[in-house]
């Protein structure tokens, strides 16, 4: 290779760098695009669209990390144009749709709870910028925004008419508030970012993502709702396997010798 030509290559390689970074970027856009376009959706009364919009948002959202790591592009800048757009699409566009939605009737706790939706949404995204690359990738320290949000726009897009009892909007303020505090908890949620697309896989794994994918093609309301109650209660179920455990084995321990005193070890987050 002559002289010439490597520096062209060089320049070529570099804009082709410059060029992959963009790609997250745009899949960022997108989502923030779609929480905004939501916000635009619940104040024309459109929930069930408001809701679905959501839903694009966290497909969106999880396609940019997974194209950015598979990339090799991910950058700080990412990282936090990423989180200024989950604000907008996982706390402020679920919340608006809560409150509008089913909220109003109750007056201040109606906004106050949709308030505490955005705060605790902020401060998961703050802490997972924070502890980024510290903690175990496999899992997420509190219930992820992105399912948080999902969560809540599954209800509204299964059942999109105004709830017309108190009791059915009383019921959602504490449905919204339970979904909140998990995101500030400590309860751990499988991330899946171990799962890489390029190896080969069983059919034991394929075959519950395309029951997943005709599920949500052919009854789209009901699927996404129990998908995301399913994941939202994982965690929590989690959670109590491993204290029931940790029971026993305390437990286990004082029979074989009841002179020992366990020495417990970190609690698990």
């Amino acid at each position: 290779m002559t002289g010439p030509e490597r520096p062209r290559l060089r320049r070529e390689s570099h804009r082709f760098r410059r060029g992959t970074y963009i790609l997250p970027a745009c899949f960022t856009i997108a989502n923030l695009f779609c929480g905004f376009f939501s916000l635009v959706e619940v104040s024309r009364g459109r929930f069930d669209r408001a809701a679905i919009l959501i839903v694009a948002a966290a497909i969106l959202d999880g396609l940019d990390g997974r194209i950015a790591r598979l990339t090799n592009t991910t950058s700080e800048f990412g990282l936090e144009f990423d989180s200024m757009a989950d604000i907008v699409s996982f706390g402020v566009a679920p919340a608006f749709l809560a409150y509008r939605w089913a909220l109003l009737p109750l007056g201040r706790l109606g906004w106050l709870t949709a308030f505490l939706f955005v705060i605790c949404a902020a401060t998961r995204l703050a802490r997972f910028n924070i502890q980024h690359g510290s903690v175990d990738r496999r899992w997420f320290l509190g219930l992820p925004s992105p399912p948080a949000a999902v969560s809540i726009a599954s209800i509204a897009f299964a059942f999109p008419e105004i709830p017309t009892e108190r009791w059915i909007s009383g019921g959602l303020a504490l449905t919204m508030a339970a979904v909140a505090l998990l995101m500030v908890s400590r309860v751990r949620y499988r991330s899946f970012k171990d799962l890489d697309l390029r190896n080969r896989r069983s059919y034991t794994v394929v075959l519950p993502l395309a029951a997943g994918l005709v599920a949500v093609m052919t009854h789209p309301k009901g699927a996404l709702l129990v998908m995301s109650a399913t994941y939202l209660v994982s965690g929590l179920a989690a959670l109590a396997v491993s204290l029931v455990e940790r029971r026993g084995l305390r437990a286990a321990v004082r029979r074989s010798d009841p002179d020992e005193v366990p020495q417990d070890g970190p609690e698990s987050p």
